[in-house]
């Protein structure tokens, strides 16, 4: 058998076990994309049957309406107050329990558990802690002779509450991975730091960091792109208020197809998104992974 026939012959055996995953790819990302980009291209009525060609005109309404840049504020704000917290607060559990001593595997389940609890879940409890009346934190709060916050309901406190509701979801995921991270890094490293007499705090910040930074840099795009998809949490806990203090970009689009039943403008905010999630990627890795370091 020739070289040529061996290489197609190859290809041909590649193709084929890729073919199930490129279906199912087409069938739920490339489809729904391309009738999305459809979409915004036209009107449609109550039942998203289309109406009216109409081209770009969805899109200049878009950046032409005030909401749509501060439903952008929300989601931004969203985005830096839970993924750099969910980060570090991570990283300081994964550094204390990334040791032998007796227990630590109890704790690494412990803070490992958040992974398990589904969006639905984890936001309903959340929703009865932050109940104003009969919720656990008024309580401690009453007992500090504090008033009663309301914590779903004040605009100063709302995307705050669910930030915290998001960090607590999030943390087993980031908890695992950075957990994962500290491992991999061989015992000769930090041995031969000892033995220069190099103390804890030296080797975490000069050794355990430096040689974190390919699961920095894999979690921070994980978590970015994850923020900006949030929607489960702010449906049940907020609904987008109040006075849209909490209404991101998902929450936004989904308002805008299944309240307003604007399929096209909503089709428009969705590939919107989906190339702000893109260029965010990209400069992620143009400037961010120069100063990753690999071992």
């Amino acid at each position: 058998m020739s070289l040529r026939k061996e290489k197609w012959r190859e290809s041909l055996f590649a193709y084929l076990f890729l073919l199930p995953s490129l279906v199912l790819f087409g069938i739920f990302i490339f489809y729904p994309m391309l009738r999305s980009f459809y979409f915004s291209l036209h009107l449609t009525d109550p039942r998203g049957r289309i109406a009216h060609f109409v081209g770009l005109e969805n899109f200049v309404n878009l950046f032409q309406d005030p909401n749509f840049y501060g439903s952008l504020r929300v989601t931004i704000l969203f985005m830096l107050l839970t993924v750099p917290t969910c980060i570090a607060i991570s990283t300081v559990m994964a550094a204390l329990t990334n040791n032998k001593m007796r227990g630590m595997k109890s704790f690494q389940w412990i803070f490992s558990m958040p992974v398990v609890v589904s969006v639905a879940t984890g936001s309903t409890i959340w929703l009865l802690l932050y109940h104003p009346s009969i919720g656990m934190f008024n309580y401690f709060l009453s007992l500090l002779g504090i008033d009663p916050i309301f914590w779903l309901a004040s605009t100063d406190w709302a995307l705050i509450s669910v930030s915290l509701v998001t960090i607590w979801m999030n943390i087993g995921f980031a908890y695992i991975v950075i957990l994962g991270g500290m491992k991999s890094i061989s015992q000769d490293i930090y041995e031969s730091a000892m033995i220069d007499g190099s103390g804890p705090f030296y080797s975490f910040f000069r050794i355990t960091l430096p040689l974190l930074s390919p699961t920095y840099f894999f979690l921070t795009i994980v978590s970015i792109i994850g923020s900006f998809q949030a929607f489960g949490q702010i449906y049940i806990l907020t609904r987008g208020g109040p006075s849209r203090s909490t209404n991101v970009i998902v929450f936004d689009i989904y308002q805008e197809a299944f309240i307003n039943f604007q399929f096209g403008t909503a089709s428009a905010k969705a590939l919107v998104l989906f190339a702000i999630i893109l260029v965010l990627t990209i400069l992620q890795f143009r400037f961010g992974e120069k100063k990753v370091h690999y071992q």
